[in-house]
C-alpha cells in the first residue's frame, strides 16, 4: 500500500518536486500525488488538486502556508 496524504490545514513546508504520479486507488477517482523534498531534506509523497498537478514540472518548487493548499512559487 502507497503511504501517502492530503496536507492538514496546519501544515507548513516548502520543497522541490521529485515525482508526480497519479492514479485510481479506489477504481473510480483520479488521485494526484506529488514527491516533495523539502528543505530540511526528508522526502514527502502527498496528494494535491488536479489544477495544480497539471501546472507543475518536477524542479519546481512549491509552498504550503497554515490555512491553505499548496501552491507553485
Amino acid at each position: 500500500m502507497v503511504k501517502s496524504h492530503k496536507p492538514g490545514p496546519d501544515d507548513a513546508w516548502e520543497g522541490i518536486v521529485e515525482d508526480k504520479s497519479r492514479g485510481m486507488l479506489d477504481g473510480a477517482n483520479m488521485y494526484h500525488f506529488v514527491r516533495v523534498r523539502r528543505v530540511d531534506g526528508e522526502f514527502m509523497k502527498m496528494r494535491i488538486d488536479r489544477g495544480l498537478w497539471k501546472s507543475i514540472a518536477v524542479g519546481d518548487r512549491i509552498v504550503k502556508e497554515p490555512g491553505s493548499g499548496p501552491v507553485k512559487a
